[in-house]
């Protein structure tokens, strides 16, 4: 549980100055809920912010790069799948997400799949955080993980992903949605 806590600290140092104090009764979960929502509400934005003539950009000529609304789809493809293992369900992916092209297809995508976190995040408490699920993968593998260090992964995951956002908006001449001054930051 220590490594736990280390690593939810060193994932998110930034975004802690930007939340309300955790919970007492529930500090760990209470926080993560925070983040994930802090992270959530700057994706949405940058996605929203990117004119849609954008979507197919990439940064550089290499196929494997994904382009912007590759990016976008991906956080929503594992929203859907690490969500759905910690919420013990069928992963409700409509499937294919890359294959995802304009804007409105993309947002639609990405709202549901954080609409669907949204109610895992809700339910989290540090006791049940501290629960080991037992996990499907795709592939049938079975493995074992702890429901908060899952939903720490997919919240990290999701603020790497981000990052990459942000990279796409800069080169467009876009502010990020968190280096908005204050005064325009949507609550």
């Amino acid at each position: 549980m220590n490594k736990l806590i280390l690593s939810l600290l060193v994932l998110t140092a930034s975004a802690f100055a930007q939340q309300p104090a955790p919970d007492p009764a529930n500090p760990l979960s209470s926080w993560l809920r925070g983040a994930y929502m802090g992270n959530r509400n700057n994706i949405v934005r940058t996605a929203e912010k990117m004119p849609e003539e954008n979507y197919g950009m990439r940064p550089g000529a290499q196929p494997e790069v994904r382009t912007f609304g590759q990016q976008v789809s991906h956080v929503a493809f594992y929203n859907f799948l690490w969500c759905s293992q910690a919420k013990g369900e069928k992963n409700p992916n409509p499937g294919n997400l890359d294959k995802l092209t304009s804007k409105a297809e993309i947002m639609k995508v990405l709202n549901d799949a954080f609409t669907y976190c949204d109610s895992a995040y809700a339910a989290l408490t540090d006791a049940s955080g501290a629960e080991v699920i037992d996990i499907t993968q795709e592939n049938g593998r079975q493995t074992r993980n702890l429901l908060m260090g899952l939903l720490t992964l997919n919240y990290g995951h999701n603020n790497e992903i981000y990052g990459s956002m942000v990279v796409y908006l800069r080169m467009k001449n876009l502010t990020p949605p968190a280096s908005e001054p204050r005064t325009q930051q949507k609550k």
